[in-house]
């Protein structure tokens, strides 16, 4: 009894035509085709998944927990159901010879791009478990893994498209070769947004909604579009920017998404103090320093150490600079550092410091690095200008001055 032809006889005895019956014989393989496919895909899946899960419990590396991580068991598992589907092929289109050959390219493109899923699955294990050795920690592995998967999609592209017009590979890549110089001559922005889309794509680097800053384009927005050729950005302005592709690989620029997703966004500003202001405290300038609360325990605490270090060390304190002392501006420091440490919309769990920067020609100048906890522009302002308002109106209090350059009132207030 021939198989591939049961239904046909049957559907011709009872006297449907012979190419209804061809047709409805096909459909019927078909369907069975897929459900065997599907069963042999399920089965073979399951078992090689819970091999690798079960090996990978009793193994005392790694690797194998990586590669069950980047899904190689599971793309694996479908090379059996689809040597099942080509063996079959010929049975279920004998009668159609012609949808035999495209059913058959077609799986056989997909067998490629089934060898490019292992490829790369193996190639991400490989690069997490680099990462984990400490002398390969350091070393530019993506790079590698990037340029190597280009070259075999590259490949793997040209491959699927001899199969598909049927010619030869060699005398395909060889055709290639020859119109290549008009093709990158033609195609040069396409080419470029191509491998420009895919890096971006592989290191993720800029996602659609990103707020991305590029001074060159005049950008500063968030993304609405990322395509082959071009990444349009819509301004805070509402206006909208469009840049090439390829300009987020070969220019730089700031990519906001960190500070989105993180729990505040950083306040990273000083004021300069003028030099000639800093002096020494007398006893009576931190009697009366004592008085701003966020100050009075520091100072006694501060006082105390100082005084019992210099009596200690029988130091001569005629004269101020002798020995250990407090400055208006290591106490104007302090009082910053708590005042923001206090502030309620900074975040308290992320760092926060008032430090000294070097001195320059502007005067030495006290940076406030901290991090709000409201995360929107006009709230992350507003929280920066209330600290600054507050720190630039308590600089007196420490007789201390801010450096600003001379304007024409100061020269006629001098008169």
């Amino acid at each position: 009894m021939n198989l591939e032809h049961f239904l046909y006889d049957y559907l011709v005895r009872i006297g449907i035509s012979p190419m209804s019956s061809k047709y409805l014989n096909m459909i019927a393989l078909l369907i069975l085709l897929l459900i065997i496919t599907v069963l042999v895909d399920f089965l073979i899946r399951k078992i090689i998944v819970k091999l690798f899960t079960q090996f990978t419990l009793k193994s005392k590396t790694n690797f194998d927990d990586l590669l069950v991580k980047n899904k190689a068991p599971r793309s694996i598992a479908h090379i059996i159901p689809l040597i099942v589907a080509l063996e079959l092929i010929p049975h279920v289109f004998i009668d159609f010879p012609y949808f035999e050959n495209i059913v058959e390219k077609g799986l056989q493109v997909f067998a490629i791009i089934l060898t490019l899923w292992i490829v790369r699955s193996f190639l991400n294990t490989l690069k997490d478990y680099f990462k984990t050795l400490p002398s390969l920690r350091d070393k530019p592995i993506d790079s590698y893994i990037q340029v190597f998967m280009i070259f075999a999609w590259m490949l793997g592209i040209m491959s699927a498209f001899a199969i598909i017009t049927g010619i030869e590979f060699i005398k395909f890549i060889t055709t290639i070769g020859a119109a290549s110089a008009v093709i990158i001559l033609v195609f040069k922005d396409t080419i470029l947004g191509f491998v420009a889309s895919i890096q971006v794509s592989i290191n993720d680097m800029v996602r659609i909604g990103d707020w991305i800053t590029i001074e060159k384009y005049g950008a500063d927005g968030d993304v609405s579009e990322i395509n082959l050729s071009t990444v349009k950005v819509q301004n805070f302005d509402k206006t909208i920017t469009t840049i090439p592709t390829y300009a987020l690989i070969s220019d730089s620029f700031k990519n906001w998404r960190g500070m989105e997703s993180s729990e505040g966004r950083r306040i990273k500003r000083s004021i300069n103090i003028k030099l000639a202001s800093i002096h020494y405290l007398s006893n009576d300038a931190i009697t009366a320093l004592k008085k701003i609360d966020l100050l009075s325990s520091y100072l006694e605490t501060r006082q105390s150490d100082i005084d019992t270090y210099n009596t200690s060390n029988n130091i001569n304190k005629d004269l101020l600079l002798n020995g250990r002392n407090l400055t208006n501006i290591g106490v104007f420091r302090k009082y910053t550092e708590t005042y923001i440490e206090n502030h309620s919309g900074i975040n308290k769990e992320m760092m926060i410091m008032v430090r000294q920067l070097a001195p320059g020609t502007q005067g030495i100048p006290i940076e406030i690095y901290a991090f709000s906890r409201d995360k929107r522009w006009q709230n992350y302002e507003y929280i920066m200008a209330d600290i600054f308002d507050h720190i630039i109106a308590a600089v007196p209090y420490f007789n201390l001055e801010i450096f600003e350059l001379p304007s024409n009132s100061s020269f006629i207030d001098a008169k």
